[in-house]
């Protein structure tokens, strides 16, 4: 684990750095974009990035986003859908290893690399079992020094085998907020999903849902604060087992990740948790200006 993901127990930020609508409503107008990442690092000591899913990003992406960013920032990155997708764990070593010979650039920036499997059903698995054995085998040549987390989207899967599984590998198992699947306190009750040194939240929402409601992500439009005042109470029990946490938001959670992770903020400081806020730099600008 690497000297900047050890400097506090609850990490928070957003799915990406850039959307539709947060110029004026996050970075201010007239920013620059190759200026959004250095000015969301005085917001936020982590992202997760979402475009490494879609392709490898250059060695030279990657420097740059070392560059533009504070030593204590920490960088979550999916692993690219040509693994999980496309070829579904099997026979892609090569794009593994490229993919995290790249993102290495990053030193100790580089958190979690997040395994983001869409939903399965019999038609590419007969059972979770299947799933399980090839998660197992890819996991077994995953670098034992590196953060991996591990996203399924079947609510039937989300069971002991599953967590095993991870647990055997020091993999974490993504706890998150999405329209079909069952609440935090629900998975809780039915195992123990901490399966490693540290957990991963995202909070995705109904994407369908809100995307029928507005295209662009410059404002809340769902009251989310009944949600987010339950994975308090999750973060806390987690936090009493001095497990490491990071936490994502998406804009179809709630509209606008950043009032999100800012909404989230407040209410673990009145709960008298870190609220993972970054120390303010001497001249900050407002959140939301």
């Amino acid at each position: 684990m690497g000297a900047a993901i050890e400097t506090a127990y609850i990490h928070l930020g957003t799915s990406a750095f850039t959307a539709a609508g947060w110029e004026g409503s996050f970075y201010p107008r007239g920013m620059k974009p190759a200026d959004y990442l250095a000015y969301y690092a005085t917001k936020f000591d982590t992202v997760e990035v979402d475009s490494t899913f879609y392709r490898i990003p250059s060695e030279q992406t990657v420097r740059g986003w070392d560059r533009k960013t504070p030593e204590n920032f920490v960088f979550s990155v999916k692993v690219p859908q040509a693994i999980t997708h496309d070829k579904m764990l099997a026979d892609c070593k090569s794009e593994l290893t490229e993919f995290v010979k790249t993102v290495e650039i990053l030193g100790e920036k580089l958190g979690p690399m997040v395994l983001q499997f869409p939903y399965f059903n019999r038609t590419k698995f007969k059972s979770s079992g299947e799933f399980l054995k090839l998660l197992d085998a890819f996991l077994k040549i995953c670098p034992k020094d590196r953060k991996f987390a591990v996203e399924i989207r079947n609510k039937n899967w989300l069971d002991e085998p599953f967590a095993e599984t991870l647990r055997r590998h020091g993999a974490a198992m993504v706890l998150q907020d999405q329209s079909w699947m069952p609440r935090p306190k629900a998975v809780f009750e039915k195992i123990d999903p901490i399966t490693a040194d540290f957990t991963y939240i995202r909070w995705l929402g109904d994407r369908k849902g809100i995307e029928e409601r507005t295209e662009s992500w410059d404002k809340v439009i769902v009251d989310r604060s009944a949600e987010l005042a339950e994975w308090v109470e999750i973060v806390r029990k987690v936090h009493k087992r001095r497990i490491q946490i990071f936490a994502y938001a998406n804009n179809h959670y709630a509209g606008h990740a950043p009032a999100t992770v800012e909404m989230f903020r407040e209410l673990l400081r009145k709960s008298g948790l870190p609220d993972g806020e970054r120390p303010a730099p001497a001249r900050q600008e407002p959140l939301f200006g």
